[in-house]
């Protein structure tokens, strides 16, 4: 016979079969790696939160004093005041809201408002110069509607603004406005520093009334810190 050579074919087959479902199992294997990589890592639970978010609200379309009231600009005539979640949560509930008269001038940065606890008294700053024209009846019938709501229902005055151009270069809003907050917390965290678990309900969310859970005896002087209520700011703010 020719000079022939022998090649078994199912050897060579099953050479190739075996190629194929190595290759077939590297696919499924990282095919797997690539799905499990892609899923995000389940998230860790601290106690303190690292957001403000998860502490204070911070609203969009207002804006802030650093004495923790804000400023939202109904109209070119008119402008709404509050004080925001920051002050109403580290206050707690009210008793008393002294609110300025209407047709009284309130000036950006000098007391404008005061809280009231017994004899107890927390001077609030303005975040903007104006005329009152009005008052919420509601917050000085029922002050718990500021806990409740400060930045809509929880309102506390209207004015007109008599510098509204030059007052709000002077506040804070949208991310500048999230970034201080998350400096409140980091300054608030400092000033509880061994004592977070008097102020901090479960899951890391502050009590209501953060000032009197830290220090039943101190606590005025805490939040007025926060408050900006220091010996001769009104005068500095007025000169």
């Amino acid at each position: 016979m020719g000079n022939y050579q022998y090649v078994d074919i199912f050897a060579t087959k099953g050479l190739e079969y075996l190629f194929v479902v190595g290759f077939l199992l590297t696919l499924v294997v990282f095919w797997r790696f690539l799905n499990r990589s892609s899923v995000p890592p389940r998230a860790r639970t601290s106690a303190i939160p690292p957001a403000s978010s998860a502490w204070f609200r911070i609203v969009d379309g207002v804006y802030f004093h650093q004495g923790h009231s804000w400023a939202r600009v109904e109209d070119k005539e008119t402008v709404v005041i509050g004080m925001d979640d920051f002050a109403q949560k580290l206050v707690g509930a009210i008793p008393t809201i002294h609110l300025p008269r209407l047709g009284e001038d309130v000036k950006q940065g000098t007391r404008a408002w005061e809280l009231i606890f017994g004899s107890k008294t927390i001077p609030m700053r303005s975040p903007v110069s104006g005329r009152v024209v009005a008052v919420n009846e509601e917050v000085l019938s029922s002050p718990q509607v500021v806990n409740d709501d400060p930045y809509e229902k929880g309102w506390l005055m209207k004015v007109r603004p008599t510098g509204l151009r030059n007052d709000v270069t002077n506040l804070l809003s949208g991310n500048l406005a999230r970034a201080w907050m998350e400096q409140t917390v980091d300054a608030l965290r400092s000033r509880t520093s061994g004592n977070l678990g008097m102020v901090l309900q479960d899951g890391g969310i502050p009590v209501l009334g953060i000032a009197k859970n830290l220090s039943q005896d101190k606590w005025h002087e805490i939040a007025s810190e926060f408050f900006l209520d220091v010996p001769g700011a009104d005068e500095a703010s007025s000169s």
